[in-house]
């Protein structure tokens, strides 16, 4: 199969023009249209800076249950390809991510030691350092090959990435990396009703972060 046909996707702001461009993979449950995706797509957008949103396979299909890790890999990785060839852009002025299990994919090929993906950086938005109630199942083996500036925005209330583990284990980044904690917000960016903040401030403070720090990443 052409690995193009793959991607079932929706790309925002200008193709031409920008220096670079930005990939955004789903969670496991939503697909391309999750606010938070397409907030922060239309942000990049007024920011004059490309982005592309796919589903999985699985999503396309109707179906609930996630594709094979094989499948999940073939299509972050065909979809990388469409957004640089769409753009005319390097794999290397490529930001690469996405929600949950969608960025959790582009940070597993960014760092894979056998074909790695080159990238110009790696926005990790509720990254699940952890199956559910298995704190113990760490997500994080490959953080220690990935050298590229790292972004992850989460929750303080998010279940699968409690705020120690997560600091800890970004640590073995061994580039420049932060983490932007959204207050009281849970790993799907809902936050609690006593801190008066509502999801779709969430989702746009998630834009915000997200874009500015994509637009500010040096190029060499």
């Amino acid at each position: 199969m052409d690995l193009s046909e793959l991607v079932v996707g929706e790309f925002n702001g200008p193709l031409k023009g920008s220096d670079r461009a930005v990939l955004l993979a789903p969670s496991a449950g939503t697909g391309r249209d999750a606010p938070v995706l397409v907030a922060v797509a239309d942000y990049l957008a007024q920011l004059g800076i490309p982005s592309l949103r796919f589903d999985y396979p699985y999503r396309v299909a109707g179906r609930r249950v996630p594709d094979q890790p094989a499948v999940l890999e073939a299509t972050t990785r065909a979809a990388a390809l469409e957004l640089s060839q769409k753009t005319g852009l390097g794999p290397e002025r490529l930001v690469l991510g996405g929600r949950s299990m969608g960025g959790r994919y582009a940070s597993m090929l960014v760092g894979s030691t056998v074909d790695p993906l080159l990238a110009l950086g790696l926005l990790l938005l509720s990254y699940p350092l952890h199956p559910a109630g298995k704190p113990e199942k760490l997500r994080d083996a490959h953080f220690s090959t990935i050298s590229v500036p790292v972004l992850c925005i989460s929750g303080t209330r998010d279940a699968l990435a409690p705020r120690l583990a997560l600091e800890t284990a970004s640590k073995k980044f061994s580039g420049p990396k932060s983490i932007h904690w959204l207050d009281t917000a849970d790993h799907s960016y809902k936050p609690l009703k006593r801190s008066g903040i509502s999801p779709e401030e969430v989702v746009a403070e998630v834009a915000l972060v997200a874009g500015n720090w994509v637009a500010n990443l040096p190029i060499s």
